[in-house]
């Protein structure tokens, strides 16, 4: 069976990820979206098990000293950790996994999973990506600009992606995140895998 592809996508706040990777996940099969944990309160319309696991801060240390996270990271204060177990069995199901997680987590995961395809999102520039942090709503102005200053910080990290792309128009952007997963899927390593049985009868 082949094993499955681990893909990141990494933007900052208010970049889009979510509403891509949302649309990609509803068209695509074979695709699956990790869930991770996180100490953070739910924002409206969030479900628990469906959007993130809440969880308290005390569990989510206990789980670190399990080596239960293949990669976590603070973040605005809060704890998000992505669950290795989940993650491994997925791949080796033959199931591509896709992560939303910032650069930090990008790193650890690159370091541990050979073949991970890492895919930045940049805005089409900060007067947008703060104009999409106002319209969400959630946000009072300081943490806002709290966000703003993250926001250039995570940016700076673009180059250590494998792909870039720059969310401008929604519809353009996720057609470049389905072309990424469509080409790796098309390579000869997955292939090859993938079409053993004919390859072997094609070549006896």
């Amino acid at each position: 069976m082949p094993t499955g592809t681990l893909y990141i996508v990494s933007a900052p706040s208010g970049g889009g990820k979510t509403s891509l990777v949302h649309a990609l996940l509803a068209e695509t099969p074979n695709l699956e979206a990790s869930v991770s944990h996180t100490t953070r309160a739910p924002r409206p319309g969030e479900q628990n098990e469906v959007d993130y696991y809440f969880i308290d801060q005390p569990t989510f240390v206990d789980l670190i000293a399990q080596k239960a996270f293949l990669e976590y990271a603070q973040v605005f204060g809060n704890y998000y950790g992505t669950s290795r177990k989940w993650v491994e069995d997925k791949l080796k199901a033959g199931i591509d996994v896709i992560l939303e997680i910032d650069w930090q987590g990008a790193q650890q995961i690159r370091q541990l999973i050979a073949n991970t395809i890492s895919i930045f999102l940049l805005p089409p520039s900060w007067e947008t990506l703060k104009t999409r942090l106002e319209e969400r709503g959630q946000d009072q102005a300081n943490v806002i600009e709290h966000r703003m200053a993250a926001a250039r910080a995570e940016v700076s990290h673009y180059h250590e992606y494998d792909y870039l792309i720059i969310n401008d128009d929604f519809n353009k952007a996720l057609n470049n995140l389905r072309a990424i997963l469509h080409a790796r899927r098309l390579r000869c390593e997955v292939q090859k895998q993938k079409y053993a049985e004919l390859l072997t009868n094609l070549l006896a």
